[in-house]
């Protein structure tokens, strides 16, 4: 993770939910600087305190996508392991509602 790849994924999420209003959490990793970032107008960056994932919703999002699609691989390639992972992340793209239940905490809601 860098952030030109952040750069790509928040352009890619923008274009995706054009008519959204996209509320984005995250930690304070150096790529997720909000002054190294490019924001598009359809999104609101919020950083976390310092070591708190249990305020992370994205932590529970990984700990579903191992628990539904890791569980006890083992994969013959990083292809192999990425073509998983994409699944995944198509799974959760196709199934708003999961990731509502996952990360829908009130305070989220509520900002």
């Amino acid at each position: 993770m860098n952030t030109e790849c952040m750069n790509v994924f928040l352009q890619e999420l923008s274009k995706r939910y054009p008519k959204s209003f996209l509320l984005i959490v995250h930690d304070g990793a150096p790529c997720h600087s909000k002054t190294a970032l490019s924001i598009p107008e359809n999104m609101m960056i919020v950083t976390l305190p310092p070591h708190s994932p249990e305020l992370n919703p994205t932590e529970n999002i990984w700990e579903d996508v191992r628990e539904k699609f890791f569980q006890n691989l083992v994969f013959d390639s990083l292809d192999a392991l990425e073509d998983r992972l994409a699944s995944a992340c198509n799974f959760y793209e196709q199934h708003p509602k999961i990731v509502q239940s996952i990360t829908g905490w009130k305070w989220i809601v509520n900002y």
